[in-house]
């Protein structure tokens, strides 16, 4: 699911006015952070919206997928216990 910039305006402008209205200062500090978290993913999604980003493939070429299973069997995060196989 991809977000609108308007809705992620919308919730930084939320997390700005938390961090002005909020007493406790680790509460404005966190909201400080989501302002500006949701001011990253704004600015994605405008790029989004005007055309500037591609969107991502949904299928991998017969070769891609290759080398997917190849990464995947190389990699264990449990390298004591071995492999799992498929």
């Amino acid at each position: 699911m991809t977000l609108s910039a308007s809705f992620c305006r919308a919730q930084e402008a939320l997390q700005l006015q938390r961090a002005i209205s909020e007493p406790l200062e680790n509460v404005r500090k966190i909201a400080r952070a989501a302002a500006k978290a949701w001011n990253t993913e704004a600015a994605w999604a405008e790029s989004r919206e005007n055309g500037h980003v591609t969107p991502p493939r949904l299928r991998l070429s017969p070769q891609e997928q290759e080398e997917d299973r190849q990464e995947d069997h190389s990699f264990s995060e449990n390298p004591d216990r071995g492999l799992v196989n498929r």
